[in-house]
């Protein structure tokens, strides 16, 4: 009993660059996802978003007070 080489074969695993299928589920439906994440979380987003407008706000209305305070 001699021991004989056996051929292994290797299996790659590759992407077309043509044919890219993967990706597809993540950017279904975006907007109605987008919908449904805020509407569950409805009092998080107003939370975060209001005190982020309020702060942008209240710089512009500083600087447009800087700007214009030269003047008389």
């Amino acid at each position: 009993m001699g021991k004989q080489p056996v051929k292994l074969k290797a299996v790659v695993y590759a992407l077309s660059p043509f044919q890219q299928k993967i990706m597809t589920g993540l950017w279904k439906d975006l907007p109605e996802k987008i919908h449904h994440k805020v509407s569950e979380n409805w009092i998080s987003t107003i939370l975060l978003l209001a005190p982020v407008i309020g702060t942008y706000s209240y710089a512009q209305h500083y600087m447009e007070k800087e700007k214009l305070e030269h003047r008389f």
